[in-house]
Parts: structure tokens; C-alpha cells; sequence
């Protein structure tokens, strides 16, 4: 898939990954379809559900389970040693680019601070000649792991809202927006290179603050739309676009805006 027109070049080096499709009988380490594909090349989720239990949250559909049955997360059966089998796979196949963690759960909800099933992630990946890229609501809970990210890493976190209520409301479970914050900035001054994932967009204004809260230790942003939720017909998709391109450029700021949105621009050009 290519960039968007909207897309400005990056600044998050990344060595291109084999194809996975070269890499037979993997099924932890994956490459991602649809939109996710526009997020990673290649993507393993590290459990299955997620506690954060946020109120607009696709993955619940996607995985065919009831929210009720998504929101009780666990560990996968057996899933460091087969990780390390595929891992062993990818090495051999040559694959050297970053894993995203993760796509249908999130690598530091609650039950990671109980079995640390993320930090043996990373260790498994890493001793494999993988890299990673986190992607996450979970706060200051990622900086036990720290130590383990190099510059061939990035750490990301989603921000859709900066007040601690409205985000309760929507993201009960998730840490609270000033502590994503605080923890990606942590990483930004560490030296591990960081991204922002602005989707989804719950309130166009608050999404526009975050990023000028965050410019001076975000070195990318990925900003989205909000879908299937009532909430998204109530809002200007196109002057929103428009006010972040407008406010990344102003910034200097590497942004990508996925294609979802970006085509609330083409509809405004044509």
C-alpha cells in the first residue's frame, strides 16, 4: 500500500522487511491487512482481549468475541515458545524490520504488570534480529521495559482526548492522557524514536492540543478518523484534516494521515 498524497516523509528509520509471505507456517508474527497495514509491515499481538476496555474499540468485531468476552484478556497457550520457533523462522529468512505490538490488544493493559509477557516479547524479537514498535495506552506501565528499547525500536502511544474525565468515560481502563504523555516523552529522551497515533479522533479541538503539547518529543504523528461510532457523523472530517495538515506543516512535524480520512480531502478537492 502506498502513503497517501497527504503523507509527509518520516523520520523513523526502518530496514524494509522480507515479504512474510516468504516466511511458511508463521502465525504470531503476522502481516497486517486492511487499514492495520497502513500502521505496520509486520505486527504480533502479544495477548488476546484487552483490559482496557475502550468504548470505541473495533477489536471486539474483529476478533469475532463479545466485548464482555474481549475485556477478560489472557495469555495465549504456549505463546513464547512458539514465538520463539517463528521468530527463529524470520531470522532465517532474513526479516530485519520492526514487529508492532499490537494490533487487537495492547502490549502494557493491566495483566502485563502481573506476567510481563511484553518484556519477553521484545527479548525473543530482539535475540532474532527483529526490532519493535510498541503501540500503546498503557503509560508509565511500558517504562519497566525501558532498557530494553535501542534506536532501532520506536515506542508509540494513542492519544484521542487531554481531559482525565472524558477519558475515563471512553478509555476506563487505559492510563490517563497526561501519563501517556509523561511516559512517551521518557522514551523521546532516552533516544528511542517516537510516534503518536491520533486516531481515533473523539474531539477534533483536543486532538489539534495534543499535538502542540507534544511536538517538541514526537518525532511522527498517524492521525485517523473516528469509525463505527454515532459520534463521527457529528464531525467535519474534512476541516479537521485540513487544521492538522495545516498545524504538522506549521510544526515541522512528519505526520501520515491514513486513507480513511484522507479521503475527506479528495472529496473536498474534486
Amino acid at each position: 500500500m502506498q502513503l497517501s498524497m497527504f503523507a509527509q516523509t518520516a523520520t523513523l528509520p526502518q530496514p524494509a522487511p522480507v515479504s512474510p509471505g516468504a516466511v511458511k507456517g508463521c502465525t504470531l508474527i503476522y502481516e497486517p491487512a486492511g487499514r492495520a497495514r497502513e500502521y505496520a509491515a509486520l505486527a504480533c499481538n502479544v495477548y488476546s482481549g484487552c483490559g482496557h476496555r475502550c468504548v470505541y474499540c473495533y477489536a471486539p468485531s474483529a476478533t469475532q468475541r463479545s466485548r464482555d468476552a474481549f475485556s477478560a484478556p489472557h495469555i495465549r497457550p504456549g505463546f513464547l515458545e512458539k514465538l520463539t520457533r517463528e521468530a527463529a523462522k524470520y531470522q532465517a529468512a532474513g526479516v530485519t524490520g520492526r514487529v508492532l505490538l499490537s494490533f487487537t490488544t495492547d502490549p502494557y493493559q493491566p495483566i502485563d504488570v502481573e506476567h510481563a509477557i511484553t518484556r519477553r516479547t521484545i527479548e525473543i524479537l530482539h535475540a532474532h534480529g527483529l526490532s519493535v514498535q510498541v503501540l500503546t495506552k498503557g503509560g508509565r506501565r511500558a517504562l519497566r521495559d525501558l532498557d530494553l528499547f535501542t534506536a532501532a525500536d520506536a515506542f508509540a502511544t494513542t492519544l484521542t482526548l487531554l481531559d482525565e474525565q472524558h477519558s475515563v468515560t471512553w478509555e476506563p481502563g487505559a492510563a490517563s492522557p497526561e501519563d501517556r504523555i509523561a511516559t512517551i516523552r521518557e522514551f523521546y529522551r532516552a533516544g528511542i524514536p517516537t510516534w503518536v497515533s491520533l486516531e481515533p479522533v473523539l474531539n477534533p479541538a483536543s486532538a489539534l492540543e495534543i499535538i502542540r503539547r507534544t511536538a517538541a518529543f514526537v518525532d511522527l504523528y498517524k492521525v485517523g478518523k473516528l469509525n463505527y461510532h454515532p459520534l463521527a457523523r457529528s464531525i467535519d472530517w474534512a476541516r479537521f484534516a485540513q487544521d492538522a495538515i495545516a498545524l504538522l506543516q506549521h510544526l515541522g512535524k512528519p505526520h501520515y494521515i491514513k486513507d480513511d480520512l484522507a479521503a475527506f480531502l479528495t472529496r473536498t478537492a474534486a
